[in-house]
Protein backbone atom coordinates (compact mmCIF):
# COMPACT_ATOMS: atom_id res chain seq x y z
CA UNK A 1 0.00 0.00 0.00
CA UNK A 2 3.17 2.45 1.10
CA UNK A 3 4.62 2.02 -2.78
CA UNK A 4 1.66 2.37 -4.28
CA UNK A 5 0.97 5.74 -2.98
CA UNK A 6 4.60 6.79 -3.06
CA UNK A 7 4.36 5.53 -6.56
CA UNK A 8 1.60 7.69 -7.08
CA UNK A 9 2.78 10.42 -5.34
CA UNK A 10 6.28 10.41 -7.57
CA UNK A 11 4.02 10.42 -10.72
CA UNK A 12 1.99 13.15 -9.71
CA UNK A 13 5.22 15.10 -9.07
CA UNK A 14 6.57 14.29 -12.19
CA UNK A 15 3.22 15.32 -14.29
CA UNK A 16 3.15 18.96 -12.68
CA UNK A 17 3.86 21.86 -14.86
CA UNK A 18 6.20 22.84 -12.71
CA UNK A 19 8.53 19.99 -12.65
CA UNK A 20 8.99 20.61 -16.36
CA UNK A 21 9.03 24.15 -16.30
CA UNK A 22 12.37 23.79 -14.17
CA UNK A 23 14.55 21.73 -16.78
CA UNK A 24 16.37 23.55 -19.19
CA UNK A 25 15.76 23.41 -22.80
CA UNK A 26 16.72 20.36 -24.38
CA UNK A 27 19.85 21.14 -26.33
CA UNK A 28 19.33 20.84 -30.40
CA UNK A 29 20.77 17.59 -31.50
CA UNK A 30 24.39 18.13 -33.23
CA UNK A 31 24.77 17.21 -36.71
CA UNK A 32 27.14 14.46 -37.51
CA UNK A 33 30.33 14.83 -38.81
CA UNK A 34 30.95 14.37 -42.70
CA UNK A 35 32.99 12.05 -43.29
CA UNK A 36 32.91 10.62 -47.06
CA UNK A 37 35.22 10.87 -49.31
CA UNK A 38 32.09 12.50 -51.84
CA UNK A 39 32.69 15.88 -51.50
CA UNK A 40 30.35 17.86 -49.55
CA UNK A 41 28.77 20.68 -52.17
CA UNK A 42 27.42 23.82 -51.02
CA UNK A 43 24.94 25.82 -52.87
CA UNK A 44 27.68 28.02 -55.38
CA UNK A 45 28.77 24.62 -56.33
CA UNK A 46 25.82 22.41 -57.14
CA UNK A 47 24.69 25.53 -58.81
CA UNK A 48 27.05 25.87 -60.90
CA UNK A 49 26.84 22.02 -61.50
CA UNK A 50 23.04 22.48 -62.04
CA UNK A 51 23.81 25.29 -65.25
CA UNK A 52 24.99 22.58 -67.38
CA UNK A 53 22.00 19.99 -67.01
CA UNK A 54 23.01 18.10 -69.93
CA UNK A 55 26.39 16.91 -68.29
CA UNK A 56 24.83 16.27 -65.04
CA UNK A 57 22.54 13.30 -63.22
CA UNK A 58 20.95 14.08 -60.08
CA UNK A 59 20.49 10.96 -57.87
CA UNK A 60 18.11 11.42 -55.09
CA UNK A 61 18.36 8.62 -52.01
CA UNK A 62 15.52 10.09 -49.68
CA UNK A 63 12.38 8.16 -49.45
CA UNK A 64 9.55 9.38 -51.26
CA UNK A 65 8.24 10.99 -48.15
CA UNK A 66 10.75 13.08 -47.20
CA UNK A 67 10.59 14.32 -50.89
CA UNK A 68 7.26 14.90 -50.85
CA UNK A 69 7.43 16.42 -47.55
CA UNK A 70 10.28 18.15 -48.03
CA UNK A 71 11.13 18.55 -51.95
CA UNK A 72 13.95 18.30 -53.92
CA UNK A 73 14.88 19.57 -57.27
CA UNK A 74 13.45 19.66 -60.63
CA UNK A 75 14.98 16.67 -62.33
CA UNK A 76 16.33 13.69 -60.56
CA UNK A 77 16.65 10.04 -60.48
CA UNK A 78 14.52 8.34 -57.08
CA UNK A 79 17.21 5.56 -56.25
CA UNK A 80 17.04 3.54 -52.71
CA UNK A 81 20.21 3.34 -51.19
CA UNK A 82 19.50 -0.71 -50.37
CA UNK A 83 18.70 -0.57 -54.15
CA UNK A 84 21.77 0.27 -55.58
CA UNK A 85 23.71 -2.97 -57.16
CA UNK A 86 20.37 -4.01 -58.65
CA UNK A 87 20.19 -0.37 -60.50
CA UNK A 88 23.84 0.26 -61.45
CA UNK A 89 23.24 -0.87 -65.07
CA UNK A 90 20.48 2.11 -65.36
CA UNK A 91 23.08 4.58 -64.33
CA UNK A 92 24.80 6.36 -67.34
CA UNK A 93 28.64 6.83 -66.82
CA UNK A 94 29.08 9.71 -69.15
CA UNK A 95 27.17 12.35 -66.96
CA UNK A 96 29.06 13.73 -63.29
CA UNK A 97 26.54 12.78 -60.78
CA UNK A 98 25.23 15.07 -57.48
CA UNK A 99 24.14 12.27 -55.19
CA UNK A 100 21.08 14.31 -52.82
CA UNK A 101 19.82 13.20 -49.00
CA UNK A 102 18.82 15.34 -46.33
CA UNK A 103 22.11 16.41 -44.96
CA UNK A 104 23.81 14.99 -47.43
CA UNK A 105 24.94 11.70 -45.47
CA UNK A 106 23.46 9.16 -47.25
CA UNK A 107 24.27 10.98 -50.52
CA UNK A 108 27.76 10.58 -49.51
CA UNK A 109 27.98 7.29 -48.76
CA UNK A 110 25.88 6.01 -52.10
CA UNK A 111 28.51 8.76 -53.89
CA UNK A 112 30.70 6.95 -52.18
CA UNK A 113 30.14 3.85 -53.22
CA UNK A 114 29.18 4.88 -57.06
CA UNK A 115 32.51 6.15 -56.91
CA UNK A 116 34.14 2.96 -56.46
CA UNK A 117 31.95 1.18 -59.22
CA UNK A 118 33.57 3.81 -61.42
CA UNK A 119 31.22 6.83 -61.87
CA UNK A 120 32.12 10.21 -62.44
CA UNK A 121 30.71 11.61 -58.69
CA UNK A 122 31.17 15.30 -58.42
CA UNK A 123 29.65 15.36 -54.89
CA UNK A 124 26.96 15.32 -52.37
CA UNK A 125 24.19 17.51 -51.73
CA UNK A 126 21.98 18.00 -48.36
CA UNK A 127 18.64 20.01 -49.56
CA UNK A 128 17.79 21.09 -45.89
CA UNK A 129 21.41 22.49 -46.05
CA UNK A 130 21.01 24.27 -49.46
CA UNK A 131 18.01 25.42 -48.48
CA UNK A 132 19.49 26.96 -45.42
CA UNK A 133 22.20 28.65 -48.00
CA UNK A 134 19.27 30.21 -49.96
CA UNK A 135 18.61 27.86 -52.78
CA UNK A 136 14.92 27.16 -53.85
CA UNK A 137 13.83 23.16 -53.67
CA UNK A 138 10.79 22.22 -55.78
CA UNK A 139 8.00 21.31 -53.59
CA UNK A 140 6.12 17.97 -54.77
CA UNK A 141 2.74 17.74 -54.64
CA UNK A 142 1.63 14.10 -55.25
CA UNK A 143 -1.21 13.69 -56.97
CA UNK A 144 -4.66 13.02 -55.78
CA UNK A 145 -5.99 9.06 -55.31
CA UNK A 146 -8.21 8.83 -58.06
CA UNK A 147 -8.96 5.12 -57.85
CA UNK A 148 -12.37 4.90 -56.93
CA UNK A 149 -13.68 2.43 -54.65
CA UNK A 150 -15.56 -0.85 -55.44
Amino acid sequence: MKKTIALAVLLTALASPAVFAADPPAAPVAQQAYNYKTPLLDRAHFDALLAKPGKLLIIDVRRPDELTKLGGFPVYLSLQPGQLEQELAYIPKDRQIVTVSNHAHRAGDVGDKLSAQGFKVAGAVGVLDYEKEGGTLTKITPPANTASNP
